[in-house]
């Protein structure tokens, strides 16, 4: 079984108490898990994507540049690279 943190437990099980639409959440095991208890999963990336598809950010390209310089966060290039294509950027 994945182990996962006190705080991502204590979220899937809300999130599975509230039925959630979706739990953000991005870290590996905690998705797992979360998949395994059938909470519907969303990610940083899939938040960018989908306010992109909304028309709520002019740039997804743009914010994941700034995630990444500015607040540290880490997305391999391929699944960026693939993730803009699926906004046409």
């Amino acid at each position: 079984a994945a182990i996962v943190d006190q705080g991502e437990a204590e979220a899937i099980a809300l999130a599975k108490e509230l039925h959630a639409d979706l739990l953000l959440i991005d870290e590996r095991k905690g998705r797992k898990l979360a998949a395994q208890e059938g909470v519907p999963i969303i990610g940083l990336l899939g938040i960018v994507l989908l306010a992109r598809r909304k028309s709520l950010i002019p740039s997804a390209r743009s914010l994941l540049a700034a995630l990444s310089a500015e607040a540290g966060v880490y997305l391999s290039e391929s699944l960026v690279n693939r993730a803009l294509a699926s906004v046409g950027e």
